[in-house]
């Protein structure tokens, strides 16, 4: 990464740094970091933790502004959409990040500069420096920019609430969705099926509906609040 690569990839984002040692953080993976300890590189995961609560806030006030006829379901729904990791890989490879990150040689060798998930978590990463550079205002210009044209309603009208359950929680490793009806009520013409959804051992979520496919999205459904409003 040289000067010219960060004053290129800059012109893309829009964003000219006044610090621009945090860009260069934001664009230094783990695996540099941890093969260049004595020259005291620092890996972009401090960034990334930020970056993401600040996508968070600023993808929901987005929606919030820009759908105000959006049901809060459908809300969440769209965040989740947004911010996921295939979205912000799709952002990473428009800013043509990976040709900019600093890897470790195995990372390196091992195709890390197109992987989706490093991809993703540089973008976190970079917007949390340019929200430390510049402010909250500059940072909702860059989520604006590269998010606002996908905020339409249209688009979330037939939700699919398990994938987008399913796309959060694969975000982190280990995790594992099941769905279990809990209570079936009613005669055979007129059933009505109550569901759980845990993650791993916990339940995130309960639905009902008049079959079990209903109610498994009332629940995935309600998951996806139940994360969101602990994020």
């Amino acid at each position: 990464m040289n000067d010219h690569n960060l004053k290129t990839l800059q012109v893309r984002l829009e964003y000219k740094f006044k610090n621009l040692s945090l860009l260069k953080e934001a664009l230094t993976h783990s695996s540099y970091a941890n093969e260049n300890k004595k020259s005291g590189s620092v890996s972009n995961e401090r960034l990334e933790f930020l970056g993401d609560s600040v996508l968070g806030m600023l993808a929901a006030a987005m929606i919030y502004n820009i759908v105000p006829e959006m049901p809060e379901g459908q809300m969440t729904r769209l965040r989740a959409e947004l911010v996921c990791e295939k979205s912000l890989a799709a952002i990473a490879e428009k800013l043509e990040l990976g040709g900019c990150l600093l890897l470790g040689h195995g990372e390196e060798k091992s195709g890390g500069r197109g992987r989706s998930s490093i991809l993703a978590d540089t973008v976190e990463a970079v917007l949390a420096a340019i929200y430390l550079d510049g402010g909250l205002k500059q940072a909702g210009c860059f989520v604006d920019k590269f998010l606002s044209s996908r905020a339409h309603p249209q688009d979330f009208e037939n939700t699919d609430y398990k994938t987008s359950l399913q796309e959060v929680v694969q975000e982190k490793a280990g995790q594992t969705l099941s769905y279990h009806v809990t209570d079936e009520s009613g005669p055979d013409h007129l059933k009505l099926f109550t569901v759980a959804v845990r993650l791993n051992d916990n339940i995130i979520g309960r639905g009902s509906g008049k079959s079990k496919k209903e109610a498994e999205q009332a629940a995935a459904r309600d998951a996806l609040n139940t994360i969101h409003n602990n994020d």
